[in-house]
């Protein structure tokens, strides 16, 4: 349990910390839902309950389909770079074969 906070209680900077008098303590909880107000502890708003949850999800989603286009378009360049030529290939002997009456 914190320590009762003097008369102002102190944060950091970035506000995730707080100084009781003898060391820094975090200023939200583990998982980040509840925030040390010098007070009490209260449901925690802002950037710092969306960093726990819904924005690490989405920077996830959005680094995975990322990766997915990479991979899709990298076996692409694959395909085309070994196959061009043979493909090329059947498409003039389709294009330049002679046509019967």
């Amino acid at each position: 349990m914190p320590a009762p906070a003097s008369a102002q209680t102190r944060f950091s900077a970035d506000g995730f910390w707080w100084w009781d008098g003898a060391q820094w303590r975090p200023a939200y909880s583990q998982d980040r839902l509840w925030r040390w107000t010098g007070q009490s502890w209260e449901p925690a708003r802002g950037s710092a309950a969306l960093a726990s949850g819904a924005g690490s999800a989405l920077g996830l989603i959005v680094g995975m389909v990322v990766g997915i286009i990479i991979l899709v378009a990298a076996i692409a360049i694959a395909i085309i770079s070994f196959a061009g030529p043979q493909i090329s290939n059947t498409f003039s002997n389709l294009v330049g074969a002679p046509t019967t009456p």
